[in-house]
């Protein structure tokens, strides 16, 4: 009888081995002094009593995402280093309209056949946005599953962690008519919609990844490939001014029609004025190549906004100052809080 291997079915230990190697030193530039251990363990280790003296009832806040399709685009393009700051990005940001600050992030990653390579540019953009951001990296997981996923294609999810003050989990209850709707602008799709777009861009429109798109003064593979913004960084900051945020929403899937009414009372509406919302090219080419109806846009695509932040003028006026320390962020005035049932109304 012949005998057959773990590798001959597929799955390569020593592959897998190369990987943690090449990324084990950029994941411990990560580490706070709050880590214990490195990697390596069954699990990961983080000592919070330093951390919770400063807040009067801490709060554990937890989120998990992944970035879909956007790595068929990175494959694509031969370029995964931007998925790492998506990952990061598209959790960390679920939990801050919480008012929750991020402390850990752990990661999985999913293909058919390991490449110790792509697997290392990977986590070394994770490593690269929680140095940004402040995050260890505790851990991850990396699965080689041939038959499962298509030849060449990722499955990248992330897991964070965040603390808060029970006092000051911002939750929109205190929502009520006559708050203003504010925004932060988004770089592009973030890590929703790519299903439509790959349809759009390489089916409909048969353009290259690396074909220049005079409309977006780029080429498609750097308009798609974008980093998810983090909005941690002017929030918190507002935040540890004491400025009165009411209710945030992170325009993920479902876009603002759909997770803008997550955070309003059932007494609440909004009226989202489209003429003052940051607007993005690549938008407009999407919905022109697919003659697409502008609800469906809305409800498909981020639509140039990122982050929604309602409050009152008075807290607008005083995160206005606090921006000033990040000029890359600025603050629009894209709507009202009027009487209604839970849902966004678009003007």
């Amino acid at each position: 009888m012949s005998s057959i291997t773990y590798e001959s079915a597929g799955v390569n230990i020593s592959a897998g081995n190369e990987a943690v190697e090449r990324i084990k030193a950029k994941v411990e530039k990560t580490f706070s002094a709050n880590v214990i251990g490195g990697l390596g363990g069954f699990g990961a280790l983080y000592d919070l009593k330093a951390l919770v003296q400063h807040y009067d009832h801490p709060v554990l806040c937890q989120s998990i995402d992944g970035v879909g399709t956007k790595t068929i685009v990175a494959r694509m393009a031969g370029k995964f280093d931007t998925l790492g700051y998506d990952l990061l990005s598209a959790t960390s940001n679920d939990i801050l309209v919480m008012g929750a600050r991020t402390l850990t992030l752990l990661d999985y990653i999913a293909n058919d056949k390991l490449q110790p390579s792509i697997i290392e540019e990977l986590v070394g953009g994770m490593c690269a946005a929680c140095i940004e951001q402040g995050v260890s990296l505790v851990g991850g997981e990396t699965a080689e599953m041939p038959d499962t996923y298509m030849p060449g294609e990722h499955d990248l999810v992330g897991i964070v962690t965040g603390i808060v003050d029970k006092s000051k989990i911002i939750d929109g209850a205190r929502i009520k008519p006559g708050d203003k709707v504010y925004a932060f602008a988004s770089s592009g799709l973030h890590t929703n919609g790519y299903s439509l777009a790959r349809a759009l861009f390489f089916k409909m429109a048969k353009f290259k990844i690396d074909a220049y798109i005079p409309e977006l003064q780029q080429t498609l593979a750097e308009a798609l490939l974008a980093p998810h913004i983090n909005y941690a960084k002017p929030i918190h900051a507002s935040l540890d001014k004491s400025i009165d945020i009411k209710g945030m929403a992170h325009i993920t899937g479902g876009g603002l029609i759909d997770n803008i009414p997550r955070v309003l009372p059932n007494d609440c509406a909004v009226e989202i004025a489209l003429s003052r919302c940051p607007t993005l090219p690549i938008f407009k080419l999407m919905q022109e190549i697919g003659s697409i109806p502008q609800l469906e846009m809305y409800r498909s695509f981020n639509m140039g906004v990122g982050l929604v932040i309602i409050m009152d003028e008075k807290s607008a006026m005083a995160m206005q100052s606090v921006l000033q320390t990040y000029p890359k962020f600025i603050l629009y005035h894209i709507g009202e809080v009027v009487p209604g049932k839970r849902e966004a109304l678009l003007l």
